[in-house]
């Protein structure tokens, strides 16, 4: 039987930073500029955490059910183990998907932003087909891109439409620092199941730029924020702010080096992914909210 701690490990709660620190950072803008919605905030958050939750869910079934999850090396899977059936996990991620639906559509009432529904219909199709559908994009080393896209500007700019009617152009920026950290934990997955993956026929970004190229690529990932916070400072110079909690951000860089670098000489990873991970999962959230603090202030 499937218990309620099984599906919250399901839901991967490790991840759900990506979808709070956008809105912080597009709500934060919209108080820049005097726009703040209390309502639209709380609804920008709900679709986001339904859709990351439904993303997780509809993964861990697709993966479950092509196989692929069996010799995976990070954390167990719902329907790799047997925990839930293939079923009950693609019900809730059917479900999560209905929930960010219900609360995008009172999302696009309340700010009469009917378009809107185009993006969002995108974004739930992306969440999907990201390891869905016979032709799984992230299969094919484009899930880097997509969430990019989508726990970037998308949600950042998305957010700050929805209370401002307006977007400026270090929100831009701003929301160019929070999507690079939600690709950089991305990249400490596929990179952690490269040989896996590479098995398993997923042509992860990756598995594609081999294992060196991908530690170089994930370096250049958790630098640039740094750079972004710069940028926005010019316009709010608290926002110097997400700079000091992204220190860590170097020795994220330089522990992924040394894991490759053991990798390459034993044949297999040190397991400093899972710091890595755990760390990045920490200072993602909090440059997210000290960018907030630093653009609100």
């Amino acid at each position: 039987m499937t218990t309620s701690s099984d599906w919250l490990a399901g839901a991967r709660p490790r991840t759900l930073w990506t979808a709070i620190s956008p809105v912080a950072v597009g709500s934060a803008s919209a108080a820049a500029i005097g726009e703040f919605g209390l309502l639209p905030a709380l609804l920008a958050l709900g679709v986001a955490l339904a859709l990351q939750v439904a993303s997780n869910y509809a993964n861990d079934y697709s993966d479950g059910v092509r196989g692929t999850d069996v010799d995976r090396v990070g954390p167990d899977r719902l329907v790799a183990t047997g925990r839930a059936t293939p079923s009950a996990v693609k019900s809730a991620a059917y479900v999560s998907f209905g929930i960010a639906g219900l609360l995008g559509l009172a999302l696009v009432v309340e700010s009469g932003m009917y378009w809107l529904l185009i993006v969002g219909a995108f974004a739930m199709w992306a969440a999907w087909h990201y390891t869905g559908s016979d032709r799984p994009y992230g299969y094919s080393g484009w899930g880097e891109v997509s969430v990019f896209v989508f726990f970037g500007p998308v949600a950042v700019l998305g957010t700050l439409l929805t209370q401002a009617g307006t977007i400026t152009w270090w929100a831009v920026a701003a929301s160019i620092g929070v999507g690079l950290y939600a690709v950089a934990l991305l990249m400490v997955n596929n990179i952690r199941d490269l040989d896996t993956d590479a098995l398993a026929g997923k042509r992860t970004l990756a598995v594609k730029m081999g294992s060196h190229r991908a530690r170089q690529l994930f370096a250049a990932t958790v630098m640039l924020p740094v750079v972004v916070a710069v940028v926005v400072a010019f316009a709010h110079p608290w926002a110097l702010l997400a700079t000091v909690v992204a220190l860590p951000s170097l020795y994220f860089a330089i522990a992924m080096r040394i894991d490759g670098a053991v990798r390459d000489q034993v044949g297999m990873p040190s397991g400093g992914l899972k710091i890595i991970f755990a760390g990045l999962s920490a200072v993602g959230l909090l440059y997210g909210l000290a960018l907030a603090v630093g653009i609100a202030l």
